[in-house]
């Protein structure tokens, strides 16, 4: 199978802070890298273009009639994008070499991202797709969506949920899997397209989920990385502290950087001053920063 590490790196999906600037996050952690499964689809334009269009989409049509404008969408891509069509292509090997596909009854993918794989790797699998939606309410599609319904009661089938990024798994405990069981069926595999390696595969596997990922966050990204001259020695150790202990890390880093909140306080980006209080005031890393 093709090496496709080095579209992380192409498309910028996975993207390493400077050594003594990490990212903020929505949360108010501070940490070294982003990943964006999502710009496997060939860019950031890329991705961000089809999220407005499903956003769009969203707001606009009935949820009955959104999966095959999607597949559309997404088919044309496929044809005409070679980086999409790499990563899809190598989706649908990993899943052949790791799954009968005989026992695959339907494939499923939640909103939004997860519908940048889920629908085209239902056509080129020739399974029927199972659309979810955030209230759980599901729209049920023959395999190239020219047959579209509001599903009923499926029962007793097996499941494989295509989704573009693995965190803590909270999507398939809060809606995904729930969604397929009150249709009668259970979610059996999942594939991603990129597991950050945080703890989902053992949450989805207690639930009975066998996990597949095309691309794993970890030591060997990290060292393909530094080959490539994409980050250098003090990233790398950055980002191996942060794998071995995310919280104790950025507290590490923060006691030694202290000019790193007051920096960023000083910021005139909105969403920035916005998590750095966040962080303060919840004192996420028992630090006791006053304002």
């Amino acid at each position: 199978m093709k090496d496709l590490m080095p579209l992380l790196f192409e498309t910028t999906a996975f993207k390493v802070a400077p050594e003594n600037n990490p990212f903020w996050y929505t949360s108010g952690k501070i940490g070294p890298y982003f990943i964006n499964a999502d710009y496997l689809y060939g860019s950031e334009e890329d991705s961000k273009n089809l999220l407005s269009f499903i956003d769009s989409e969203l707001e606009n049509e009935e949820k009955v009639n959104i999966p095959a404008h999607i597949f559309n969408k997404t088919l044309k891509h496929y044809n005409e994008n070679s980086i999409y069509k790499s990563v899809i292509d190598s989706m649908i090997e990993y899943i052949k070499s790791n799954i009968n596909i005989d026992e695959v009854d339907y494939i499923s993918g939640g909103e939004r991202r997860d519908w940048y794989f889920s629908n085209i790797i239902a056509y080129l699998l020739k399974k029927p797709h199972i659309t979810i939606y955030k209230d759980l309410s599901t729209v049920q599609s023959n395999f190239d969506f020219s047959q579209n319904s509001n599903a009923e009661k499926i029962e007793n089938k097996k499941f494989l949920h295509v989704a573009d990024l693995l965190n803590k798994s909270s999507s398939f405990t809060r809606a995904w899997i729930p969604a397929i069981k009150n249709l009668g069926s259970n979610i059996v595999w999942s594939m991603f397209a990129v597991d950050r390696a945080e703890g989902g595969t053992e949450v989805l596997s207690g639930d009975g989920v066998k996990v597949l990922s095309l691309l794993q966050i970890d030591d060997t990204l990290f060292q393909k990385a530094l080959e490539l001259n994409i980050i250098n020695e003090k990233q790398l150790n950055m980002l191996r502290e942060f794998k071995k202990d995310p919280d104790g890390s950025m507290k590490q880093f923060l006691l030694e950087h202290p000019e790193f909140i007051e920096n960023s306080l000083k910021s005139d980006n909105a969403r920035t001053q916005k998590r750095v209080h966040t962080l303060i005031e919840q004192n996420i890393y028992d630090l006791n920063i006053k304002l």
